[in-house]
């Protein structure tokens, strides 16, 4: 003996084509989003705790000193192996001032060799 049981659940809901008494805040759907605060209109919102950065760049808040990609103004962007540091762009394999990172200044004796200061 076989039994055989189909179900065919619709959980699909009407959908009105008018908006005749409803009120038209209802009726529109969930996305609406409320205004994006941008540093365009609101320079100051860079400034808050938590920002990436003080500067504003193409709506968005940005660190002119440390940014890769806008080092030292809006758009400007760092060659492959460079990194921005102070606002222009290094290469910290080579450079005595930023060996290696940021700020790491080798001693006059010693030399920037593939990011180390004195290697070997």
């Amino acid at each position: 003996m076989a039994l055989a049981i189909t179900l065919s659940a619709t959980s699909e809901e009407p959908v009105a084509n008018s908006l005749r008494g409803t009120n038209r805040f209802l009726s529109q759907k969930n996305n609406h989003r409320s205004a994006a605060l941008t540093c365009d209109k609101y320079p100051k919102i860079c400034h808050i705790k938590g920002s990436v950065g003080p500067d504003c760049c193409n709506n968005k808040c940005v660190n002119f000193t440390t940014d890769r990609f806008n080092c030292g103004r809006c758009g400007k962007k760092c060659s492959f192996g460079k990194i921005c540091c102070e606002g222009k762009c290094v290469n910290p394999r080579t450079n005595e001032k930023h060996c290696g990172r940021c700020g790491n200044k080798c001693d006059n004796r010693g030399s920037c060799v593939y990011g180390m200061c004195s290697y070997a």
